[in-house]
């Protein structure tokens, strides 16, 4: 189940201006790991799962998972983005190039793996001080806990489901399934 959070109100009215009008997530243009730009409006009408990774964390295994409901459910509008952070514990101390491609050779990772980023504190990536603001994590704690925590966008660009590490994207599959038939 996903994390049940109420949103406060963040203190940029800009922020909830465009909600209300369409999704701040879509104005997002990031670089993958191989320095390939992504300009996230290409994820309108889509599901997207948005996931802090790292190589050597307990929870890697869960990029064969992520990768399994990637296949089986892409056609039906389902987008996973991986963003690489070596902020808990040093689990990915890799360079990026080196990232992406040992997700290929070690799960078959094809959905885009992306430069490294920080999650938490006074340099953290636009997109996660975003995706935090719009759904705290357990008990209201706004930060990342540990790696691969995972946000769940629906189809308008809504943050709506923040799932814990402990979580297993088969976990919520059948949330996505929901989400996708809608």
């Amino acid at each position: 189940m996903p994390v049940k959070s109420t949103n406060s109100a963040t203190g940029n009215d800009k922020m909830g201006e465009i909600q209300n009008e369409e999704s701040h997530f879509y104005s997002y243009r990031l670089l993958t790991s191989s320095n390939e730009p992504v300009d996230f409006s290409k994820f309108k009408g889509k599901v997207v799962i948005v996931v802090n990774v790292a190589s050597l964390c307990g929870f890697t295994p869960q990029y064969k998972d992520f990768e399994y409901l990637f296949q089986k459910y892409k056609d039906q509008g389902l987008e996973i983005i991986g963003f690489p952070c070596n902020q808990f514990g040093h689990q990915e101390p890799s360079e990026d190039a080196e990232i992406a491609l040992y997700c290929q050779r070690n799960y078959g990772v094809t959905f885009p793996i992306m430069k490294k980023v920080i999650v938490n504190g006074d340099d953290e990536a636009p997109i996660y001080t975003w995706l935090k603001n719009q759904k705290r994590g357990a008990v209201g704690f706004k930060g990342l806990r540990w790696n691969f925590e995972k946000f769940i966008i629906d189809k308008k660009g809504n943050v709506v489901a923040r799932f814990l590490s402990t979580a297993t994207p088969l976990d919520f599959e059948n949330y996505l399934v929901k989400l996708l038939k809608q």
